[in-house]
């Protein structure tokens, strides 16, 4: 599978680090390195990436404004931040807008790469301590709380897989179903929740408490 990987980071020196380590990783296709978000449109109806590598703090429109802005034109692209905040506002705000994904910078290059291999196929990776800081969002669930949108213990199960950022397949190979038959689960699940997507989903889950 041809991974197309598109960089915004407004520090010259790991932008280029971050071009580098695309380009010679084998795996993944480097599609575009820029410095600010002011044609993120543009850009992506250009280099029609898969992945968007997004710092936060940048010049002009931040990385979570910009990635609400790609999701609502371009739904099909995956987002993962990589940035140094690891504040749970920040956080959930990166969820909200869209992000699949949440890496810390002083994650390893290998750390990086096999994210990003793992965002373009379903999964939603995370650093160790973003992953920390929401599950101490999480407490006991609440069985009317599931019970208000009616899941099944399978949904209930595989929503749990959501929220761990588990991948379609990874699902499908813990709970020995299809693919094809996990992709009917979260449909029923997103239809239940009144939500669009991954990501709604999870926010959903951890805000109401579901998991």
């Amino acid at each position: 599978m041809d991974i197309k990987v598109a960089i915004y980071e407004d520090n010259d020196a790991l932008r280029e680090t971050l071009s580098h380590l695309i380009k010679g990783s084998g795996l993944l296709t480097f599609a575009g390195a820029y410095p600010d978000c002011r044609n993120i449109l543009e850009n992506c109806a250009n280099d029609r990436p898969d992945v968007i590598v997004m710092d936060i703090e940048m010049p002009g429109c931040s990385g979570i404004e910009a990635t609400q802005i790609v999701k609502d034109h371009f739904p099909e692209i995956n987002v993962m931040m990589l940035t140094v905040f690891e504040d749970r506002d920040k956080i959930f705000d990166a969820l909200r807008a869209g992000a699949t994904g949440y890496l810390l910078k002083k994650s390893s290059a290998i750390q990086i790469i096999e994210a990003i291999t793992d965002l373009a196929n379903g999964g939603s990776p995370m650093s160790g301590e973003i992953a920390r800081k929401v599950l101490e969002f999480f407490t006991t669930p609440e069985f009317d709380k599931q019970n208000q949108y009616t899941l099944s213990e399978r949904e209930m199960e595989i929503l749990h897989h959501l929220v761990k950022g588990d991948s379609y397949k990874m699902i499908a190979d813990h709970c020995f179903i299809s693919i094809g038959t996990v992709r009917c689960h979260i449909n029923s699940i997103y239809r239940k929740l009144a939500v669009n997507s991954k990501s709604e989903a999870v926010i959903k889950a951890i805000k109401e408490r579901l998991v």
